[in-house]
């Protein structure tokens, strides 16, 4: 079964910027769209960024957009967040999520979209 395998958490302060990736096990693998969601602890887990795999037309939540940027590379069948100026309220665990079935119109910012999840890496931000 693919997994999808995130990379690029750590420990940043205030201002400053990570990237994370997220990439297929397997390089056949096909999705329509891929995503980044969120879960800060005593929260439910949010959505935050998504590329179509084919047009790479990207969708972000409010309160990223300007800050973080989503992009992929389909030869390496992986995805990128670049986190630029983060904020403490960015802390989290960061979940790759991917859908592998066609769809019609926008994609929905929610869990149930996508049918294949990462085992999430942690982003804390410092103030």
């Amino acid at each position: 079964q693919v997994q999808l395998v995130e990379s690029g958490g750590g420990l940043v302060q205030a201002g400053g910027s990570l990237r994370l990736s997220c990439a297929a096990s397997e390089r056949t693998f096909t999705n329509t769209i891929r995503g980044w969601f969120r879960q800060a602890p005593g929260k439910e887990r949010e959505f935050v960024a998504a590329i179509r795999w084919r047009g790479s037309e990207p969708y972000y939540v409010d309160s990223v957009k300007g800050r973080f940027t989503i992009s992929k590379d389909s030869a390496q069948n992986t995805m990128y967040l670049q986190m630029n100026l983060l904020k403490p309220e960015d802390t989290a665990v960061y979940y790759c999520a991917a859908r592998s079935t066609g769809y019609f119109g926008s994609p929905a910012p929610v869990r149930s979209f996508y049918d294949v999840w990462g085992q999430g890496t942690q982003v804390t931000v410092s103030s």
